[in-house]
């Protein structure tokens, strides 16, 4: 029987590569068969997730995403040249909390800048003619974020919903191209950047964020598996659809 989740074959972009979900994303599409190609902006922290990657035909692609009008031509000339993607996820974002009376056109700029528009210059990088293989994925990683309102993260909020909102979009224009488009909404994860947002916290806000885990505080690799299936033949099957990844955080 053939398995549904091999990934043997299969060409994979991950933009966020050097570190937490997207690093994680990186090891298991690898170990599932695939070639991956990792991006970030520092090339050394990419050439260091290199050798923790089972398998051959691997690759880094350093690029700063957020430069979106150049990210379609860097796609098309780095990306592309090494064979059409079967594959493309989306794990690029930045956190601040800042009260809404701290409002700034910088903040919102940098926000949604690098939250949602990134994802949208990538998509629109993957669908030029050549850049996508028949039956081609994309997964965009969201937050539960999108779902929630907090305090002091209204800004960062608006951008994780606005990606949700773009997966459905993107999931209707680009069916023609063949390319399906999911996202995924974790909660707490322990990474830099969830340490980073309690390192800015007291003891309390950190207390009780930890209480609405009823399943205790994820790991990267338990979004990596979710972000896996999406890209596998398994969900062959659903596109424009989001996929909670929150430990029982939205029914606690």
């Amino acid at each position: 029987m053939t398995d549904p989740f091999d990934l043997a074959g299969r060409r994979i972009l991950i933009a966020g590569a050097s570190a937490g979900i997207g690093r994680a994303a990186a090891i298991l599409v690898a170990s599932l068969g695939a070639s991956v190609i990792l991006n970030g902006r520092d090339g050394e922290r990419l050439e260091a997730v290199l050798p923790e990657l089972a398998g051959e035909g691997h690759a880094i692609a350093p690029f700063d995403v957020t430069r979106l009008d150049e990210v379609p031509a860097w796609f098309k000339n780095e990306v592309c040249r090494q064979g059409p993607l079967h594959g493309m996820v989306y794990c690029v974002g930045v956190q601040q909390t800042l009260p809404v009376r701290s409002f700034s056109t910088a903040h919102f700029d940098r926000i949604m800048h690098t939250n949602l528009g990134s994802a949208l210059a990538l998509a629109r990088g993957m669908r030029q003619k050549g850049c996508a293989a028949p039956a081609a994925s994309m997964v965009l990683v969201s937050s539960i974020g999108g779902f929630l309102g907090q305090p002091g993260n209204v800004v960062y909020g608006a951008s994780k919903a606005g990606l949700m909102s773009a997966a459905r979009g993107l999931a209707m224009e680009l069916l023609r191209d063949g390319i399906r488009v999911n996202s995924v909404a974790p909660a707490m994860i322990d990474t830099a950047m969830s340490r980073k947002a309690f390192a800015e916290m007291n003891e309390s806000q950190v207390a009780s964020i930890l209480q609405r885990h009823p399943m205790g505080m994820g790991q990267p690799e338990d979004v990596a598996a979710p972000i896996a299936f999406l890209l596998s033949d398994a969900s062959k099957w659903i596109t424009g659809t989001n996929l909670t990844v929150d430990g029982g955080h939205m029914v606690g």
